[in-house]
């Protein structure tokens, strides 16, 4: 916390040892990481691969040095470790500190199907042939939480998508807005946020996680990749008092309220159907019209599909709707809701359904996801696993790899590793001797310090998005 990165240092204590437990005359280890299966229950076809590059910055910006290699020997010394000082002085001394590897990785946004290579890792200096498996502590950290966020948000906007072809004739981009990033305040810390944020805009426009928006613009070269609105909380509705609570509204609606404008008002402070009946739909009805934007009425407890279901008939009571050509009913345009509390994947659903049986449009609603979007999610959502798959020696290549006979799930590849796409669009990892280096989806991204892609967020986004129309 607030400790310059040492690289050194960016590892399980356990790895320190490793270096004295491969066999004599190793040269070179190859190692892959893959997400091995579904463990969230979200029924996704696979990962949606994102967030290496944050990392390889952090290694081609922080090389080793001599105050790194002194640090780690003062830490290890006293950790009860042993230390390969005579390994790293060399990458000081031969490579100008820069990491001698070799890292390949399919594109960021694929959405690749589980238990396929995305990334492998080598050692491009024989004698560092430990540093392959020493680097997996940061690399999987690096990779599984953001790709994990990604794929939970890219979840969601399948099932929206479903809703959206049943239910609206809008415009699908107005699925970009559907999903609100509520989580900042929730994530374990302001990285977890960046990351975590970053990943959530592949997929949607929505958020109010600023450090997403400022990672964004670093490492992808976004400007703006999300977008909110002015909002109340209920400390700036409550302060007024409950005899006041009309009078709050109304000033959100002054303050912020306007042609093409949106506000929103969380709306359940005390009782959120006199709200929306008596108070938005009564007393300041003629108010949310004249503005000429759109008030989102914000409930914020109770049991989320309920809660909604009743907010919206009263809302539809109060100011009417307009029936769309899939024949849902569209409130007026004034008004809207989101739903902000109790939000996972399978309470989207279970909302969409009971609004599809009532007859409302999907155009009716957004969500707002905090702690199950950024921090409901761990590396066993997608069991992610770095492995070494070939060892060489001698000039041979020999595979390697763990089969164990009380867990069949964790057994792992073997060999050296491609990825490949045919023509009808299935997804294989196959023996790099196989494959035609044209044909192979891992490509250099890092290699001896230095960054080889660099992808710009409008990339990533569109490939999230073609995956997202596949059958």
């Amino acid at each position: 916390m607030g400790a310059e990165y040492n690289p050194i240092l960016a590892v399980d204590s356990y790895k320190a040892s490793h270096k004295w437990q491969y066999p004599d005359g190793t040269a070179h280890v190859s190692s892959y990481i893959e997400a091995r299966t579904d463990k969230s229950g979200l029924e996704v076809p696979g990962t949606l691969v994102f967030g290496l590059l944050p990392h390889l910055r952090r290694l081609a910006d922080t090389p080793v040095t001599e105050a790194a290699i002194a640090q780690a020997k003062t830490l290890f010394s006293a950790h009860g470790v042993p230390f390969f000082e005579e390994g790293w002085r060399r990458i000081l001394d031969r490579h100008h500190g820069r990491l001698p590897i070799e890292i390949r990785a399919v594109a960021e946004g694929s959405v690749v199907p589980f238990s396929n290579a995305l990334v492998q890792v080598v050692n491009t200096d024989p004698e560092a042939f430990w540093l392959t498996s020493y680097l997996e502590t940061g690399l999987q950290r690096a990779l599984w939480y953001p790709s994990t966020v990604a794929t939970v948000s890219w979840a969601v906007k399948r099932i929206l998508l479903e809703f959206w072809r049943t239910t609206s004739d809008a415009p699908v981009e107005s699925l970009d807005f559907k999903l609100h990033d509520f989580g900042a305040r929730g994530a374990s810390s302001a990285e977890s946020a960046a990351l975590g944020g970053m990943a959530h805009l592949v997929n949607f426009k929505g958020t109010d996680t600023v450090e997403a928006l400022l990672a964004a613009a670093e490492y992808y070269g976004e400007p703006m990749a999300g977008f909110s609105i002015p909002a109340a909380e209920h400390s700036t509705i409550t302060c007024w008092g409950r005899d006041g609570e009309a009078d709050a509204y109304a000033n959100m609606l002054r303050q912020f309220g306007g042609p093409g404008r949106l506000v929103a008002v969380v709306s359940d402070s005390y009782d959120v159907f006199h709200a929306v009946e008596a108070l938005w739909g009564g007393k300041l009805r003629q108010q949310v019209l004249d503005m000429g934007g759109t008030l989102v009425i914000r409930p914020d407890s109770g049991d989320p599909v309920e809660v909604v279901a009743l907010v919206l008939k009263l809302a539809a009571k109060a100011f009417g709707t307009e029936r769309n050509a899939k024949g849902y009913e569209v409130l007026n345009p004034a008004v809207r809701v989101i739903q902000g509390d109790g939000i996972t994947p399978r309470t989207i659903r279970a909302i969409l359904e009971r609004m599809k049986a009532d007859r409302f449009a999907i155009d009716n609603i957004a969500f707002g996801m905090g702690g199950a979007l950024l921090q409901k999610v761990d590396r066993d959502t997608f069991s992610w696993a770095m492995k070494a798959s070939a060892v060489e020696g001698g000039g041979l290549w020999r595979d390697v790899y763990k089969d164990p006979v009380t867990d069949q799930s964790k057994g792992s590849k073997r060999g050296r590793l491609a990825l490949t796409r045919d023509a009808s669009g299935v997804w294989r990892t196959v023996p790099v001797e196989t494959c035609p280096e044209a044909d192979n989806l891992l490509r250099p991204v890092f290699r001896d310090g230095e960054i080889l892609s660099t992808p710009r967020f409008g990339e990533i986004r569109a490939r999230a998005e073609a995956a997202l129309r596949e059958p």
